[in-house]
């Protein structure tokens, strides 16, 4: 009798956890994020485009690392 109970119990556990899994979204439980809005700049050095607060920034220049702002403006 507990066997049959336990195995009852999990059945109905499986089919509460696959609708759950399965139902549509309501409308205000989902609650997406709008993306931050930054401004893009560009590699003095190489020319690759990264948000100005991953840039760094060297002589007045704005570069995508450390080893291209030690390197300096300019390529090669």
């Amino acid at each position: 009798m507990g066997k049959l109970l336990v195995l009852i119990l999990l059945a109905v556990l499986a089919v509460w956890l696959v609708r759950r899994a399965l139902r549509a979204p309501r409308p205000g439980e989902v609650s997406e994020k709008q993306p931050v809005q930054q401004d893009l700049v560009r590699c003095a050095r190489c020319g690759v485009h990264l948000p100005r607060s991953e840039a760094r920034q060297a002589d007045g220049l704005l570069f995508c690392g450390e080893e291209h702002a030690r390197l300096g403006a300019g390529k090669g």
